[in-house]
């Protein structure tokens, strides 16, 4: 069975549940702030994703960030050293692309239930 939180975009959901697995992506509320802030609050929402769909950061898996500057990894890196679970450290990624709007910071995350 396929379980889907759906997004306020059309077309896509926020959280999709599978087969004891969670899917989501995460970008920030307030594209206004910083690439470090943008990271905070994507990680805040991915947090938030996570609950709803019944886990945790302690149960992610792997995440891909995607930020549109690399030469500002580190501002990314410190959100997420602050964020992350050290105990149970996911696999990650981090790649440079243009994202659409002000978004400097992208995070696609996949969770055990």
């Amino acid at each position: 069975m396929i379980r889907r939180i759906p997004s306020s975009a059309a077309g896509r959901s926020r959280v999709v549940v599978h087969d004891g697995l969670v899917f989501t992506v995460a970008t920030a509320r307030d594209k206004s702030q910083s690439l470090r802030a943008q990271t905070v609050s994507a990680l805040a929402v991915l947090d938030a994703n996570l609950a709803e769909a019944g886990t945790s950061k302690s149960k992610l898996l792997s995440a891909t960030v995607y930020i549109t500057d690399m030469a500002r990894k580190p501002e990314m890196n410190e959100a997420w050293l602050a964020w992350v679970d050290q105990a149970n450290p996911p696999q990650r990624a981090c790649i440079g692309v243009a994202l659409e709007g002000d978004d400097l910071s992208e995070i696609v995350a996949v969770a055990a239930l």
